[in-house]
């Protein structure tokens, strides 16, 4: 069964600390977290990749990350395509001294017409571990093929440098109710907290991580003519189409259902530059114990 892996990798380029974090090794090896996400779903059994990217990035991007990962992806049998987001692919007139992207929401439906069959979508500077991606391929290619999503424990995604921005998932019966993003959220001797107000650490929480049926997509394309239609004119240089802000709409108007598939599998992250250093010990010590092979894709091809 063909299922595709989605790699939101637009925003390469944002910097920190000098460098490009999404291009940051995180091995002996010079491996990027986006090689170990896309070992984990090709492991999984994901058969075709597709990278969202700018049109301008996109000779960089093929000569330091694509053609390499397509010479992997050939001997593997998985296809590899590209998408591009492009600020002025929108449903309306571009508001005068916009720059800023129009969030995750706009950059799936810049791949809407390579995706035929279920999908998983990701950020490229994450690191999720086996585990979820191995759940979603199994829900998705499951009789019931259901919509769903990586519900991650909120101590394994923090950070020990700053505040992170978390969706914090409400839930029935293994069913998202709710998603309520919050920002700020910082490590606390008792736990965590976010502007004063304490945070169950135990929490599951949504990193970006969802699996759809390829029917979501005509919902994610009527929520953006929605969302121009009602948000932009209000903010037009700063407003954003968020998958989980949409997901949580269809949710309050019973137009969804996503099972929350929990995974105790701890995040990786360089949010901040000072992440780095902690991260590559994270790695060393999953190549130590067997997790991965030190030539990162020996294992799979």
């Amino acid at each position: 069964m063909k299922t595709s892996l989605v790699i939101m990798a637009a925003g390469i380029g944002s910097r920190f600390g000098g460098g490009i974090k999404q291009l940051e090794p995180v091995d002996t090896n010079g491996h990027i977290i986006m090689d170990y996400s896309i070992h984990d779903a090709v492991e999984a059994g994901f058969n075709k990749i597709i990278f969202i990217i700018r049109k301008d990035i996109e000779a960089d991007f093929r000569e330091v990350i694509g053609n390499r990962i397509e010479t992997v992806c050939r001997k593997c049998g998985v296809e590899v395509h590209y998408a591009f987001q492009d600020i002025r692919d929108i449903p309306g007139e571009l508001p005068e001294g916009r720059t800023k992207p129009w969030g995750t929401g706009q950059a799936v439906l810049a791949a809407k017409d390579l995706i035929r069959e279920p999908f998983i979508v990701i950020n490229a500077d994450d690191y999720y571990g086996k585990e979820g991606f191995r759940r979603i391929h199994e829900a998705l290619t499951s009789e019931n093929g259901e919509h769903c999503m990586a519900g991650f424990v909120l101590k394994n995604t923090l950070s020990d440098n700053g505040g992170v921005t978390r969706g914090i998932c409400h839930m029935k019966d293994h069913y998202l109710t709710r998603i309520k993003e919050t920002k700020n959220i910082r490590k606390t001797p008792e736990g965590a907290e976010a502007d004063g107000t304490a945070i169950d650490i135990d929490s599951p929480v949504s990193m970006n991580m969802w699996g759809f049926q390829p029917e979501y997509l005509q919902q994610l394309e009527q929520g953006f003519r929605d969302f121009f239609r009602k948000e932009v004119p209000e903010n037009p240089l700063k407003s954003e189409f968020l998958i989980p802000i949409h997901v949580g709409d269809l949710l309050e108007a019973d137009g969804i259902t996503v099972k929350v598939l929990p995974t105790d599998d701890t995040w990786y992250g360089m949010t901040y530059k000072e992440d780095v250093p902690e991260v590559r010990k994270s790695f060393a010590k999953l190549i130590q114990g067997g997790i991965y092979t030190e030539e990162l894709f020996d294992d799979l091809v």
